[in-house]
């Protein structure tokens, strides 16, 4: 991951311009057109042997002939002929070049798959980025680049649009000039040969040109590459997302079963949330997400109230957040009550709106609130209006207004917009709106969730036993009681299990459990036991068990002749009212494993109702899957059935997470069905299948804590300490460490006076990237409180980090500093970082000491004279140490 040389891309001195032609009709022709009259400042320098000039711009015969560098070279000459143009580009020190050309492989072809390598070999050594092949362009307005064969420029303005489809960028710049929406940048990605969207992502989150990013995904190749870059920028600034395809099944997860356990679809939609992105499914709901994101608006909750001046608007909206899933906000109801929606009838002037509003913001039960008015000769619509837009609304609780209609609508609209509050022509889209905005609240809480693996009781050694048990017999397939045991191994409850020989040890098995009990027939061929008659329940009595294993064996040899039968399982009956539900580990391609939740049993693939997370889960993590399925309504319990142990599903998810991240070698884990109640959880039935020798574990998407870097460590005066990676669970050490540490140090190390240490704040500091960020606390041993802590930010080159370290006052000058900076420079060195750099206030002079003895220069900030830059090679340190 790296933006090394994308900032040729945006704002390039000087560009070269090969493969143009003269007129519009041809591609290289456009490009010309475009990119000589976008009013793009410095110069353009067009590249042609067969012509003098093009668009009266003189050309040069070869790259070598150009009289200046240019940091930028779009080309559109024949594929053939790029390798050696990028070498030749590489070589005059050209940063960054758009090959709009096709020829790459687009197809799947073997010539043009070594032209593209070709072409990625020609620039490698100069650095020298891509983007494309097989591309539109790209666009910056602010630049006066115009890299691009679109039919129109963008109009200027604050949102990025990054997209995989050449077509969809033409439509949405049509789609935008009508509604007077502007662009920072757009551009086409194409074949993604080098420059992809993790590294535009990781470009754009510090691009002050840039508000909102929106990306129009077809596939992502590498997907901890992008989702950590997504969780960066997302961080700072809205990130709006379509990805097409929800009609495409995902061969990835389809291996579990023959009826597909999910679908590819629902990997990226859980990849989405996780980066706390917003998704939507349409073009139009796409820019509807950018207007009510960028009026600011945010909500707490999913409660909507709804003040209308008519009941049948009322009931229109009230319908559309039936169907959207949100809530109505329940408000007081009966005499002098309001209810919701609240009509106040079509006589309704500005004062009773008023009033109204006041109310509902006084229940305080809503997060949002709806503002109708319909058409009426009985009041004034201008002057509800007003009165709307001057009624105070609380950050947390923001308004939407509907004015319906045509020509009256259009002045109170425009009031609206003026005040900046967000204004729809429709209920439907008004609700539309308030769900995106809960559902960018949600995914943004998820973004903050970063799971550890839990404290467990896991019996590891006897899990690996069982699998390499069935290694060494050549068997990629657990047996049944093999696969409970594994689940057991992770401390998730199973049915007692006995494996029975003969019909004779069936009928002794039955005895030691008590029956009734079931009875499965246990192979290492036969994976669905129910397809071929191998399961019998409700067994009652002896020679009724010893008759249906007899029975049972008869009919595998009919069904499944080449079965070798192993034998019998025999497990007792579980009693009736609990909900099934499976469970299940699956592999992706690109996101590594994923853990799906559903309503299990026999008919799971006909129902089809299922979630997909990745792992590492935690409890939120876990509680927010099973909340997206239809079967969490019947485990909330109905009618007579007492709400089932949700507690106990969501900590057997979290469980099987950590199966997933700490035994690769599962392939595959279908648990079907786990069995939940008020009681608690129980797996009956599992199938595991093991990876077979030399296949290669697809990387988990997310990464997962990193435990191993957990260790003791001790001071120059002898003082130990336990050392670790920060966790989400430590911010209430965290506060504790600031708030017992000294005014002065608090602003020393944040630069500013600060008492406020709320969640939103110490969410940022203990929940980390750890693919991007690390930081280290310090125990003492077998105490809960933090002494200090030491962070780097790695840059996304990973060529630098920058660093920050802070001990609780009452422990300056034992050694601790000294030691937690000993440790992240040690990290530093680990993950390849060569310089370490941070920022020093100038009158901090126990830090500079610090890290003079550490061998850092220090250097005074030419922006500030209160501050000093200090930095150290990392690499450098190491071998002095």
């Amino acid at each position: 991951m790296t933006i090394r040389n994308l900032d040729a891309l945006f704002s390039p001195r000087a560009i070269a311009l090969l493969g143009a032609g003269p007129g519009d009709a041809s591609i290289g022709g456009v490009l010309a057109r475009n990119l000589l009259e976008s009013g793009f400042k410095g110069p353009i320098l067009p590249v042609d042997r067969s012509t003098q000039a093009i668009r009266s711009v003189l050309t040069y015969k070869t790259v070598d002939d150009l009289p200046l560098t240019p940091d930028l070279a779009v080309i559109a000459s024949p594929a053939a002929e790029i390798p050696d143009l990028v070498a030749a580009l590489g070589g005059r020190g050209c940063r960054a070049a758009v090959v709009i050309s096709s020829g790459f492989g687009e197809d799947g072809d073997a010539r043009g798959l070594g032209l593209r390598q070709a072409m990625l070999d020609a620039a490698k050594p100069h650095l020298l980025r891509i983007v494309g092949p097989n591309c539109l362009g790209l666009m910056s307005p602010a630049a006066g680049l115009n890299a691009s064969i679109a039919h129109r420029a963008p109009l200027p303005g604050h949102i990025a649009f990054l997209t995989q489809s050449g077509i969809v960028a033409t439509s949405v710049l049509d789609w935008a000039a009508a509604r007077g929406i502007g662009f920072s940048h757009v551009v086409s990605l194409g074949g993604m040969s080098d420059v992809d969207f993790g590294d535009l992502l990781d470009f754009l989150e510090s691009d002050a040109r840039t508000r909102i990013i929106l990306l129009y995904v077809e596939q992502l190749t590498e997907a901890r590459k992008f989702l950590s870059a997504a969780r960066i920028a997302a961080r700072t600034k809205p990130v709006v997302v379509v990805k097409t395809g929800h009609s495409i099944h995902g061969a990835a997860v389809e291996a579990l079963n023959p009826g597909a356990i999910a679908r590819e679809d629902a990997i990226y939609d859980a990849a989405f949330r996780r980066a706390g992105m917003l998704r939507v499914d349409t073009l139009d709901a796409l820019f509807q997400a950018v207007a009510t994101l960028s009026s600011g608006l945010r909500v707490r909750g999913d409660r909507l109230a709804i003040l209308t001046n008519g009941a049948g608007l009322g009931v229109i909206a009230a319908d559309a957040v039936a169907r959207s899933g949100a809530r109505l906000a329940e408000l007081p109801s009966g005499d002098g009550g309001l209810g919701n929606p609240v009509d106040i009838l079509a006589r309704a002037d500005a004062a009773r709106y008023r009033e109204a509003l006041d109310a509902i913001h006084a229940a305080d039960t809503a997060d949002a609130i709806l503002v109708l008015n319909g058409p009426t000769a009985l009041a004034d619509r201008m002057a509800a209006a007003h009165a709307v837009a001057d009624t105070p609304s609380g950050p947390r609780r923001p308004l939407l207004t509907c004015w319906l209609g045509g020509d009256s609508a259009l002045a109170p609209r425009k009031l609206f917009d003026a005040k900046r509050i967000a204004t729809y022509e429709t209920p439907e889209r008004a609700i539309a709106a308030f769900v995106q905005l809960d559902d960018y609240r949600r995914n943004q809480e998820l973004l903050m969730e970063t799971p550890v693996a839990e404290g467990f009781a896991i019996d590891r050694a006897r899990a690996e036993a069982i699998v390499a048990s069935a290694l060494a017999e050549g068997r990629f397939v657990l047996t049944g009681p093999e696969s409970l045991d594994l689940l057991s191994a992770f401390a998730i409850p199973v049915i007692r299990t006995i494996v029975a020989r003969t019909p004779v040890e069936a009928c002794a098995a039955a005895t030691a459990i008590g029956l009734p009990v079931a009875l499965k027939i246990l192979s290492r061929d036969i994976t669905h036991k129910s397809d071929v008659g191998g399961v019998h329940l409700s067994i009652a009595s002896l020679p009724m068990v010893r008759q249906a294993a007899e029975d049972m064996l008869e009919t595998i040899r009919e069904k499944a002749p080449d079965a070798r039968v192993d034998g019998f399982i025999v497990q007792p009956m579980m009693r009736r009212g609990a909900t099934e539900l499976v469970l299940a580990i699956a592999e992706d391609a690109v996101f590594g494993p994923v853990i799906l939740f559903g309503e299990g049993g026999t008919a799971t693939d006909v129902i089809g109702d299922r979630v997909v997370g990745l792992p590492p889960l935690n409890d939120v993590l876990a509680h927010d899957m099973i909340s997206r399925t239809r079967v969490s309504r019947l485990l909330a319990g109905y009618r007579d059935r007492p709400k089932a142990d949700l507690a106990a599903v969501a900590t057997t998810l979290v469980k099987l997470s950590q199966l997933a991240a700490e035994m690769p070698a599962v392939s595959e884990l279908d648990l079907n069905p786990l069995r939940a109640d008020a009681g608690g959880v129980i797996v009956l039935d599992a199938r595991v299948v093991l990876r077979r020798p030399g296949g290669v574990r697809p990387l988990s998407a997310i990464r997962p804590y990193p435990r191993r870097l957990a260790h003791g460590a001790a001071t120059k005066r002898g003082i130990t300490y336990d050392i670790r990676p920060i966790r989400p669970d430590d911010e209430a050490a965290i506060v504790d460490m600031l708030q017992r540490s000294s005014r002065d140090d608090v602003r020393l190390r944040f630069f500013a006076p600060r008492s406020d240490f709320g969640h939103s704040f110490a969410a940022r500091l203990t929940q980390v990237d750890y693919d991007r960020e690390m930081a280290f606390v310090a125990q003492t041993p077998g105490s809960a409180e933090i002494s200090g802590v030491v962070r780097l930010i790695a840059a996304p080159d990973n060529d630098k980090g920058e660093f920050a370290v802070m001990v609780r006052s009452d422990l300056k000058g034992t050694g601790l500093g000294s030691l937690l900076m000993t440790e992240i420079l040690a990290y530093a060195r680990e993950r390849g970082i060569g310089r370490v750099e941070g920022e020093v206030l100038r009158e901090n002079t126990s830090m500079l000491r610090l890290v003079r003895a550490l061998g850092f220069t220090v250097r005074s900030s030419p922006d500030d004279p209160s501050v000093v830059h200090v930095a150290t090679s990392a690499l450098e340190t190491g071998a002095e140490k």
